[in-house]
């Protein structure tokens, strides 16, 4: 039998011990019925059918298929071949001839699958009761909204019913529902995940998205998704760094006073504000800024409000204009709205959201991470017979404006409120950084002191490993501008660098500052053995080609060589040339960048 909830390691180490998958598949079929949620699943495959896949898995080899014998399941909005989709519309229903891309990098991997997932129709939505079909029930409170549009993907990992779930997220979708049933959701950066078999909701803003029981596991799937899709217009080749340690100087920043939106729930206000100090004791006592949250509320309210809901009226164009009545009334109402939007209008609204890019990118310079909750309050059913409308739209308060901005965003729950149900918090930062969100996520959700979703499983104990550079990687020594939370630390975490470990060099080194800037630069120049002092430093990742790419950027008089560090290793450098050091002032003394930039007050 299934302990509560089944994580990747513990069926991998189950598979290991002799455990066979059908028996694991059974197990689950057994939940589904125990569970009795006739909305969780528009379709669920026959039990033989996930058996037969199980059986046609090869010897178990997690190295070569990292999800062996994971039981999924997807929305049903993303294709799977021979499998209605619907997007919870029975007249749009298709049976597609092709697997959506990102699944069959699933399926490659060993995964199996049981079924496909309830969700508002057409994603549109973030309460996921907008569905002809039987209204999922939220696992922790059926009083309350099962959150959308991705409610089944989020309740079936919530019961631990499969191991991991696909969603889509375009406004919230994909962290909204995590948030609400206690799980983790991750929210990827913009086409590093392909949507090529998914039925769009707004083909430029959407993602697939995951939802696990912790967050190694939803990395774990993303980063088999995360290829790119030279079929896929939308999929881009970007430079995501993987998980690693946190950088000792990470910079991170919470709503400002007017940006706490917690519409007068005192319990969702006082949870976040203990996730905070949960954030704060395990990152080393962190201070936070507080934002600036206007401009980011303010690219919220286009999303719906502006020409974008015309990219939804163009996903459904044959079937609303053939058919209206065959969408949901409240669906239909958000959509219909595009008809009055003209080209104009959309243009108005690009030149609108490049405004407010430009006035939000301030606060990238001033964070490394945004702190967010994932929403201001849960909402009952009841509150949405009454208003369709204004509960959803207050639920995408701190989510609509991510995907608009090009952010990625990683959902953790949190400590449970003080009436038992959930809360959640929501990390956030500019493309790429989905690495950097898991290394922190991981560690706050294991300091909430929560179970996983709607069962009584504990979190997997936390391994707090020594990272290392992977085999593709070369590790890079940084003493100045290029540590993190300093001016130039962006030239890295932006070409997917992963910070690795604080150090020093060897007594053999002299620090200079030299002339020029701003920014201000050393010069790290080696000397007679024991002439110099040990500098501080930071070690960070990169790949060949990421590291070719900064190379090309450094100016005279500094270059790339080897460091000596007292550990013992000996990474790349930064070197400067004697003649770089001429009128430059000698700063060893401090013993490090940081230490003499604080002098300078």
């Amino acid at each position: 039998m299934l302990q509560d909830f089944p994580t990747i390691g513990d069926l991998h180490a189950a598979y290991a011990a002799g455990q066979q998958p059908a028996e694991v598949i059974s197990d689950i079929y057994r939940r589904v019925a125990a569970v009795n949620d006739p909305g969780i699943f528009i379709t669920l495959l026959p039990e033989t059918t996930a058996l037969a896949a199980a059986a046609q898995l090869p010897a178990f080899d997690p190295g070569t298929k990292p999800l062996w014998g994971i039981p999924f399941a997807v929305k049903d909005n993303i294709d799977v071949a021979g499998v209605l989709t619907t997007a919870a519309c029975p007249a749009f229903a298709y049976t597609p001839g092709e697997t959506a891309f990102a699944v069959q990098r699933l399926l490659d991997a060993g995964a199996i699958l049981i079924g496909k997932t309830n969700l508002d129709q057409f994603a549109t939505g973030l309460v996921g009761v907008r569905t002809p079909y039987p209204v999922p029930r939220n696992a922790i409170d059926p009083a309350y909204v099962p959150g959308g549009s991705s409610s089944g993907s989020a309740i079936a990992v919530a019961h631990g019913l499969v191991t991991f779930a696909l969603g889509t997220d375009t406004a919230g979708s994909g962290r909204v529902p995590a948030a609400l049933n206690n799980i983790v959701g991750l929210k990827p950066s913009l086409g590093s995940v392909s949507a090529r078999g998914v039925v769009p909701a707004c083909r430029t803003l959407d993602t697939i998205s995951v939802f696990a029981g912790s967050v190694a596991d939803a990395d774990a799937v993303y980063r088999v998704m995360q290829v790119h899709d030279p079929d896929d217009s939308w999929s881009r080749q970007l430079p995501v760094a993987k998980p690693a340690a946190v950088p000792p100087h990470i910079r991170l920043g919470v709503p400002d006073c007017k940006g706490r939106r917690f519409t007068g729930d005192a319990r969702s206000e006082q949870a976040f504000d203990a996730a905070i100090a949960d954030l704060t004791r395990i990152l080393d006592d962190r201070r936070f800024a507080a934002i600036d949250m206007a401009p980011l509320f303010e690219v919220a309210g286009l999303l719906y409000s502006g020409p974008w809901v015309a990219e939804r009226y163009h996903a459904v164009r044959e079937l609303i204009e053939r058919n209206p009545d065959a969408l949901h009334p409240t669906t239909r109402r958000i959509i219909a709205k595009a008809t009055s939007y003209s080209a104009v209008d959309a243009f108005e609204g690009l030149y609108r959201l490049a405004d407010l890019r430009r006035l939000t990118q301030p606060i990238w310079k001033q964070i490394d991470v945004l702190v967010v909750p994932t929403f201001p309050r849960p909402r009952t059913l009841a509150d949405l017979a009454a208003d369709p409308i204004g509960p959803n739209s207050e639920l995408g308060t701190y989510t609509n404006f991510v995907n608009l901005l090009d952010l990625c965003a990683l959902a953790i729950p949190g400590r449970r409120r003080s009436d038992g149900l959930p809360s959640g918090l929501t990390l956030i930062a500019p493309r790429g950084q989905d690495g950097l969100l898991a290394a922190i996520g991981a560690r706050l959700h294991a300091a909430s002191d929560v179970t996983i979703g709607a069962t009584s499983m504990p979190l997997p104990r936390l391994k707090e490993a020594t990272i290392t550079a992977a085999p593709d990687e070369i590790e890079l020594v940084v003493v100045g501008a290029h540590l993190s939370g300093m001016p130039l630390n962006h030239e890295l975490t932006g070409r997917g660098a992963r910070f690795l470990r604080i150090g020093a060099t060897t007594p053999d080194y002299k620090l200079f500052a030299l002339a020029g800037g701003p920014p201000l630069r050393p010069g790290l120049m080696r000397v007679t053995p024991g002439g110099g002092r040990s500098i501080a430093t930071e070690v960070w990742a990169l790949t060949p080609a990421a590291l070719g790419s900064f190379m090309a950027g450094i100016p005279a008089p500094l270059g790339i060589g080897t460091t000596t560090l007292t550990d013992g290793s000996a990474p790349k450098g930064f070197i400067v040339e004697a003649e770089g050091v001429v009128g430059a002032r000698d700063v060893s003394e401090y013993g490090g960048w940081r230490a003499y930039m604080a002098g300078l007050g």
